[in-house]
Formats: structure tokens, C-alpha cells, sequence
């Protein structure tokens, strides 16, 4: 491939200017420009007038130069040990990108169902699901988005939240529950009269959900992550 950095490098070692190159070759300068920045390549008349005029091979130009020029110089055991050399640091280089590649783990998770919209009776067994990726394995029950501020430091709107759908666990966990055809990740307490539902964001007021309440724990809490996004 023709390298303009070689060309420009040999010009300017031989003390020439782009102008003065353009007219040994009877062109403008841009067009000259246009070589050394590689937006044009000379044909084939212009190239050899450039091995001439500077005293190099025509193949001086091409970017492989470097390596091309010195191999065919080597004798045939010495070319041998050229090519098992670049074989080794192929090697190495794929083994170097391989090291960088982390597994990704798919969890799909409810579409258009986050925490803030009513689940209705089938909250997730009958919804359509979206595929997002994480480095970690889970196992879990069923994942569903975060959306809005009220669990935060904890839990941040945009993240998936795991969950495992087993009912209430103990005072103080994070749930899933439903609460009067509306959704919401809260920690719960189970009161004498019913259950207190309370943010991390010290700026929500908590709930209540008594005898009356149309409510229900959805799924307890067993993980939370920040999708990867696709590359």
C-alpha cells in the first residue's frame, strides 16, 4: 500500500518542499498534497518519476517497505526464522486480545413493564421481554427495569433489578410489590395492620398498605446491575 508518510519523509530529509516536488512533476501542489496526506495515491508514471528523481525503488513507497526490503535480504534459513517469529507474535497478540475479552451473561427483562407502571394479574407471564447483557451470571426469578430517584443511593433509575418471586422474606428487604394497580421497588415492614413501605430517597414519604389496599408482594430483590451497553 503506497505510504505518503515515507514520501514526505524522504522529502523532506532530501530539504525539498511539496512545491518543489510538484514541479518536477509537472502537477499543482495539492494534487501533490493529496499524496503525502493519503486522500490520492500517483499512478503508476508519477511513481516511477519519484523513484528517479530521489534515487529508491518504486516498492520504496509502498508501506511494507520496512519489513518487505530487510526479509528479502535474509537467506532462506534466516527467512524461516523471520516468518516462525511473526507467527509466534500473531500468536501472542491474539492470545493478548482473547485475555480482554469478558464473557457476557443475557437476562431478559420485562419490556415496557418498569417498577413504577402496574403489573396487572399476569405481571410478567404474558409480557414480552427485552434482552440486555451483563458480565455476571445470575439466577433469578424474573428482572424488570428501575425507573425514577426513590431508591437511590441504592438503586439507580435505568438499572434491572433481579428478583426472585417467593413472597415476603423478612422486615426491612426489598420488594416488588404491587400496591393499588400501581408498581414499586420499596423495602417493606410488616406491621399489626397491614405494611409499611418505605424509600432509600429520604425525600418520598412512605406508604402504607393496609387491610383495604389492594396489595401484594410481586418479588424480593436478589440483585441489581447496569446493563452493558452494546458496543
Amino acid at each position: 500500500m503506497f505510504s505518503g508518510q515515507r514520501l514526505k519523509t524522504l522529502r523532506q530529509q532530501e530539504g525539498r518542499t511539496q512545491a518543489d516536488l510538484a514541479l518536477v512533476l509537472g502537477i499543482n501542489r495539492a494534487s501533490y498534497a493529496s499524496w503525502e496526506l493519503e486522500r490520492a495515491r500517483p499512478n503508476q508514471a508519477h511513481l516511477q518519476h519519484l523513484s528517479q528523481y530521489f534515487g529508491v525503488e518504486e516498492t520504496y513507497f509502498e508501506s511494507e517497505y520496512v519489513i518487505v526490503q530487510p526479509y528479502l535480504q535474509l537467506n532462506t534459513d534466516n527467512k524461516r526464522k523471520a516468518e516462525d517469529y511473526v507467527e509466534q507474535l500473531l500468536e501472542t497478540q491474539k492470545d493478548s486480545i482473547q485475555e480482554k475479552l469478558v464473557p457476557l451473561f443475557a437476562v431478559q427483562v420485562l419490556d415496557q413493564v418498569p417498577l413504577s407502571a402496574g403489573f396487572g394479574e399476569t405481571y410478567y407471564d404474558e409480557q414480552s421481554f427485552q434482552t440486555v447483557y451483563t458480565d455476571q451470571e445470575y439466577s433469578y426469578d424474573f428482572a424488570s427495569f428501575i425507573q425514577g430517584d426513590s431508591m437511590e443511593p441504592q438503586y439507580f433509575d435505568g438499572e434491572v433489578a433481579l428478583f426472585d418471586d417467593d413472597g415476603f422474606d423478612y422486615d426491612g428487604a426489598v420488594y416488588a410489590i404491587s400496591l393499588n394497580g400501581r408498581a414499586y421497588i420499596k423495602r417493606v415492614y410488616r406491621e399489626e395492620e397491614g405494611y409499611r413501605i418505605v424509600s432509600f430517597n429520604e425525600t418520598y414519604e412512605d406508604l402504607f398498605a393496609g387491610p383495604d389496599d389492594d396489595f401484594r408482594i410481586v418479588g424480593k430483590v436478589i440483585g441489581h446491575f447496569r446493563p452493558i451497553e452494546e458496543l
